[in-house]
């Protein structure tokens, strides 16, 4: 007689925003703990640390002809709630994958690709009813220069984008409501995202998490470039 056993894997719902600073100023700490204390203030309980990290690839060509069979725009995600995988993330193919942990190493073993910038979102995470808060500073490995802040909303009865999406924004409006009262200057930012262009459907997934780190993070790029324009 053999024994079968099944293991459902249940994927909670997220909700990735950033923080968008007003024109002129920039991210510090001080904002960074004003942040936390408002999660505190709406009787946010705080659970402990946090911590995912992400690292942008360059090729390493022995010919530069051979450049544009490389993809450019190619991002590796590490997550906290699946500590054992890690995302791929190919906005201009609309492509993610996920594959074991230990493809780093093999990665690296290969020589294939190499890190261009390696980031790292840490912060502590709170529990508010129905809902997991995430605040976490976005610094460079081996830095501790802050780069932004990043807010994950994670919604834990359901796994459906569609059916949790009115729930999701009356939540973000009330937290969003909360933060102004604090008069920071600037406001947290959810960007929008077509799962369907990635081949990723209703029930949410780690791989939707990775999309939308992927996403934000190509807007701080793009908004810190536009700041060093403006400046110069």
């Amino acid at each position: 007689m053999s024994l079968v056993i099944f293991f459902f894997v249940f994927f909670c719902l997220f909700r990735v925003l950033h923080w968008h600073p007003n024109v002129g100023t920039t991210v510090n700490t001080q904002i960074l703990n004003e942040v936390s204390q408002c999660v505190e203030g709406i009787n946010g309980v705080k659970e402990g640390r946090w911590r995912a990290t992400l690292n942008f690839y360059k090729p390493m060509l022995k010919e530069q002809a051979n450049a544009v069979e490389f993809p450019r725009d190619f991002l590796g995600i590490s997550l906290p709630e699946q500590s054992n995988k890690y995302y791929f993330v190919l906005r201009g193919q609309h492509l993610v994958l996920e594959a074991e942990s230990s493809i780093q190493m093999i990665m690296e073993k290969l020589q294939s690709y190499k890190t261009r910038v390696a980031l790292s979102f840490e912060g502590f995470q709170y529990q508010l009813g129905d809902f997991q808060l995430r605040v976490g500073k976005v610094v460079p490995i081996h830095s501790e220069a802050l780069r932004g802040i990043i807010l994950e909303v994670e919604y834990l009865p359901l796994s459906s984008w569609e059916k949790s999406h009115k729930i999701m924004a009356e939540f973000i409006d009330i937290w969003q409501d909360a933060l102004s009262k604090r008069s920071l200057p600037g406001h947290f930012v959810h960007l929008e995202t077509n799962f369907a262009e990635f081949g990723l459907g209703d029930q949410y997934t780690s791989q939707h998490t990775a999309v939308q780190y992927a996403r934000i993070m190509a807007q701080m790029i793009a908004s810190a470039h536009s700041t060093q324009a403006a400046r110069n």
